[in-house]
C-alpha cells in the first residue's frame, strides 16, 4: 500500500445476486495483507449470515435497488477518503451505480451484470437465468438456484462435488423482481429505469470491467457491451481473463484476478488524484 496521503486507504467489496458477504471471504485476508482496511457492506437485511437468510428469507423479496445503492452509497461517504469499489455480478451493476453518483476513487466490476442499455443476451445467460424468467410469478417472491443450476452458471469449471460445496457455503436466493425488472425488462420500459446510469459522467471515476471467458451467465460478451456504453472521457478499461468461471472470486487462481484489480485501481485512483489536482 502507497504511503500517499491522497490514495485511497480502503476497498470497499459489494456482492452480487445469490450470494452475501461471505462470498469475499478470502478476498478480505488477502487485501488487508496489503495495507488496507477492507469493507463488506451486505445489503440491507442482509447481515446476517447465509443459514438465517435461507431460513427466513423475507427481507429479500421486499428489497429494492435503489435503497440497496443509498445504504452502500452512505457506508462509503462516512469514510475519510473516497475508496477502491469493486462488485462483482450484479454487485458489479451495483458498483457502476456508486461510481456514476460520486462514489469511490476508483471501481472495479467483475463479471458484471449490466446496467440499462445493455441489450446483449447471449444463449449461455438465458439458459442459466430461464429457470427464474419462465415463471412470471417468480417476480413477487425469492427465488434460488437448484444445486445443478447453480454448477451452470456461476461454477462451470469445478466437478459437481466441489460445486455443491460452493452452494452450500455460499448460495441463498435473491429478488425475483430483481432477475426480471432488470434482466429482462429494464430495456423494453420507457423511461429511465433504477439501473440507469449517465454513460457520458465526465465526474465518474475510473472503471475496470473484468470479465472470465469461461462465465455463462455474465458473459465477456455482456462486458464488453456495457464497457463500450461508456462515452466519457473518464477511463474506462477491460480485461478478460481466459478460462474462468462466474465463481471467479473463489475458484483457483483468484489471486491473479485480485491482484490485477487492486493493481489496477491504485494506479488509476493516483491518476485521478493528480489529475484533479492538477485542474485546482
Amino acid at each position: 500500500m502507497s504511503t500517499d496521503s491522497t490514495a485511497p486507504d480502503t476497498i470497499v467489496l459489494v456482492h452480487g445476486l445469490w450470494m452475501t458477504p461471505r462470498s469475499w471471504e478470502h478476498w478480505v485476508p488477502y487485501y488487508e495483507g496489503n495495507g488496507y482496511r477492507v469493507l463488506t457492506p451486505a445489503y440491507p437485511g442482509f447481515e446476517v449470515e447465509v443459514e438465517t437468510l435461507r431460513e427466513d428469507p423475507s427481507v429479500i423479496s421486499s428489497l429494492t435497488v435503489p435503497e440497496t445503492v443509498a445504504h452502500l452509497a452512505g457506508v462509503i461517504t462516512e469514510l475519510d477518503r473516497p475508496p477502491i469499489i469493486m462488485g462483482h455480478s450484479f454487485g458489479g451493476t451495483l458498483t457502476q451505480l456508486l461510481l456514476d453518483h460520486g462514489c469511490g476513487a476508483a471501481g472495479v466490476v467483475i463479471d458484471s451484470a449490466p446496467t440499462e442499455g445493455v441489450r446483449v443476451s447471449p444463449p449461455s445467460q438465458i439458459k442459466a437465468l430461464f429457470p427464474f424468467l419462465k415463471n412470471p410469478a417468480n417476480r413477487h417472491k425469492p427465488v434460488g438456484f437448484t444445486p445443478e443450476q447453480f454448477h451452470y452458471a456461476f461454477t462451470n469449471n469445478l466437478s459437481e462435488e466441489e460445486s455443491a460445496k460452493v452452494y452450500e457455503r455460499y448460495h441463498i436466493p435473491a429478488p425475483g423482481n430483481w432477475v426480471w425488472a432488470y434482466g429482462l425488462i429494464a430495456n423494453f420500459k420507457p423511461g429511465h429505469q433504477e439501473t440507469w446510469v449517465n454513460y457520458r459522467n465526465d465526474a465518474r471515476a475510473p472503471l475496470l470491467f473484468i470479465a472470465g471467458d469461461a462465465d455463462t451467465i455474465m458473459p465477456p460478451s455482456v462486458n464488453k457491451s456495457n464497457a463500450k456504453h461508456y462515452k466519457s472521457n473518464t477511463i474506462t478499461d477491460y480485461k478478460e481473463f481466459p478460462g474462468r468461471s462466474h465463481y471467479t472470486c473463489g475458484e483457483d487462481g483468484w489471486e491473479e484476478v485480485a491482484d490485477y484489480a487492486l493493481d489496477w485501481a491504485v494506479a488509476h485512483a493516483r491518476e485521478a488524484v493528480a489529475t484533479t489536482a492538477g485542474r485546482a
